[in-house]
């Protein structure tokens, strides 16, 4: 795929890739929609309609960024698992690909956010809970201050019982529980 310059018209696009633009564009607003950054989504976009796997310095040529800012913007979508470095190499270059199964880039996705928020949530309520407790039963708090305190507590048991209920809604998107009736679910395009 030859999308360099992204933004501009570039004639030695084939009609084919003139015609992925919107779509790849589509993606990376998507991407931007959910804080991924919107040259990564065009880089995500441009590796999910690449037939084959790329190396960063084809990457950084289509994309026309720095190497650093390729290679963060690779990390970066390694790390929500939107793409994979191959064990293979082209010329003792890495490979990497894009996840082609939305079902799969789905579940990645917003496992690993939901589960980031989970852990960040379960340790402040873990750590501010046990204190409030304590505030509220030392002798020396005024009355005033213990009404608020459990007023407090009362909403951070109410968000316990959320992240509870999150913790158990992830385990089931990474088991892919709740893919189990959609037909198209591990859809993966065709070879030919």
């Amino acid at each position: 795929m030859k999308q360099a310059a992204f933004g501009e018209e570039n004639a030695d696009l084939s009609p084919r890739e003139q015609l992925l633009r919107p779509m790849i564009d589509a993606i990376a607003q998507t991407m931007d929609l959910y804080g991924a950054n919107y040259s990564f989504g065009q880089l995500y976009g441009i590796m999910f309609f690449e037939d084959k796997p790329m190396t960063l310095e084809e990457m950084k040529k289509v994309m026309n960024m720095s190497k650093s800012n390729m290679s963060y913007g690779v990390r970066s979508l390694m790390s929500s698992k939107m793409v994979t470095k191959l064990d293979e190499k082209r010329e003792r270059k890495d490979l990497y690909v894009a996840e082609t199964d939305f079902f799969q880039t789905f579940r990645n996705f917003f496992t690993l956010k939901l589960q980031r928020e989970i852990d960040v949530m379960k340790e402040a309520l873990s750590s501010v809970m046990p204190e409030l407790e304590e505030l509220t039963s030392a002798e020396d708090t005024p009355e005033e201050e213990r009404q608020y305190c459990l007023r407090d507590l009362d909403k951070l048991q109410h968000a316990v019982k959320y992240y509870n209920w999150l913790q158990q809604f992830v385990d089931g998107l990474q088991e892919g529980e709740y893919f189990a009736n959609f037909p198209a679910s591990g859809f993966k395009p065709s070879s030919d």
